[in-house]
């Protein structure tokens, strides 16, 4: 990677050293400003090209980086551990069940190290709102309740994700393995859920809050609450952040694809 930077940091400078000397080796005047500035667009466009898409494939490294299954942590701590030590790593926050106690990572990532004195605890309450989990992550509190014992597999009553920009359809259609403990959860702010996403909530059977405000995803907000109420008729929803003014042909539009996800 270092590599390919350094080779095109090269390239530029000796495209610009030759514009250089052929405009100065000539006896003619140099090209207007604008011919100069397309020249110089030109010459650069692949290396602009490169860098961009270097810095893309750094962007993508470590959000998975940051998600990664923490599978050696779990073999020497146990899987509540690794669960709680998952979250405070992407600045998230948790409670254990039967504890009132709450921990959370300040906003340079420094956490207490308490948490330890929890094993074999099970997570009650979990707070992941504006962090960078993502599908991939998802897998550190799945499996955590997957491999649990019945008694334990009840006891995440409380998601929050608001404001989580990896969080997508396929985050929602996992959490189908909480039907029988979430009680509460915020996907509020998410930009990247949308209605086929939503209509995936349906196995959530014992959902009593859920927040859906402000999902950029849903082109039609009024309908999309009316079918959750009626998936989840036991469920309180909450939808603030949307112009309810929308017009019929897309209600129609947006009731025929959830009707499908069901």
């Amino acid at each position: 990677m270092m590599n390919s930077l350094h080779r095109c940091c090269q390239r530029s400078a000796l495209l610009l050293h030759v514009a250089r000397r052929r405009w100065s080796s000539s006896s003619a005047s140099p090209p207007p400003l604008h011919t100069r500035l397309l020249l110089f667009l030109t010459q650069r466009f692949y290396d602009v090209e490169m860098l961009l898409s270097w810095r893309s494939q750094l962007t993508r490294n470590q959000l998975q980086k940051k998600n990664v299954y923490y599978g050696y942590t779990q073999r020497f701590y146990g899987l509540d551990i690794a669960s709680a030590y998952f979250i405070l790593s992407l600045k998230g926050g948790f409670r254990f069940a039967g504890q009132s106690e709450w921990f959370y990572a300040d906003q340079k990532g420094k956490f207490s190290w308490d948490f330890l004195n929890h094993k074999d605890t099970p997570l009650e309450e979990v707070d992941m709102s504006y962090t960078v989990i993502n599908y991939r992550g998802l897998c550190n509190l799945v499996l955590d309740l997957i491999h649990l014992s019945s008694e334990s597999q009840r006891s995440l009553r409380t998601l929050k994700l608001r404001g989580c920009p990896e969080v997508d359809d396929w985050f929602l259609a996992r959490l189908h393995v909480f039907q029988d403990s979430l009680e509460e959860l915020d996907i509020s702010h998410c930009p990247r859920i949308t209605t086929g996403g939503l209509a995936a909530l349906r196995n959530l059977k014992g959902l009593k809050r859920l927040d859906v405000s402000s999902l950029p995803g849903i082109s039609s907000p009024g309908l999309v609450i009316i079918l959750l109420e009626e998936m989840l008729p036991q469920c309180q929803i909450t939808a603030t952040g949307y112009d309810y003014n929308l017009n019929e042909a897309e209600g129609e539009e947006e009731e025929e694809h959830m009707q499908r996800q069901r």
